[in-house]
């Protein structure tokens, strides 16, 4: 069954994802579908904040680096597969490693090429709805 969610803002977009980081427990592959600027990253670093991983401001798109790190102890990585064009190109992420010990994935675009695990999964789908305003989508266990 799916929950939706309207968001207004950005800030708002934000404030969510760190609500919603609350119901995560590692391991977890959080798997972010939608159109280019529709949110994902801007959910994401609310995740990752709620997570206590890193502060909002220091998380920004790995659409260019990929993958990004973040926490010390307990990890969160967060990945942009929009550029992966193939089967290979995905190999040489290493996001294979990811899943040798417990923690939060965050995909970007897993529509792409999303890794093979047994971990629980959870879909977050985001809409434009004009101006700032988004639908979130929540689809657990896909």
């Amino acid at each position: 069954m799916a929950e939706e969610f309207i968001t207004h803002s950005a800030e708002e977009t934000t404030r969510w994802g760190r609500e919603f980081a609350a119901r995560l427990k590692a391991p977890v592959l959080v798997l972010l579908s939608g159109e280019l600027g529709s949110g994902k990253t801007t959910l994401a670093k609310g995740i990752v904040s709620g997570l206590g991983a890193a502060a909002e401001e220091e998380v920004t798109s790995p659409t260019f680096t990929l993958v990004h790190v973040y926490g010390r102890e307990a990890k969160v990585y967060h990945a942009d597969l929009y550029r992966i064009e193939s089967q290979a190109d995905f190999e040489t992420l290493g996001l294979e490693e990811v899943f040798a010990a417990p923690a939060v994935v965050i995909l970007e675009w897993p529509e792409r090429f999303a890794p093979r695990t047994e971990w629980p999964q959870v879909r977050l789908r985001l809409e434009h709805l004009g101006g700032d305003a988004r639908r979130i989508t929540v689809l657990s266990g896909e």
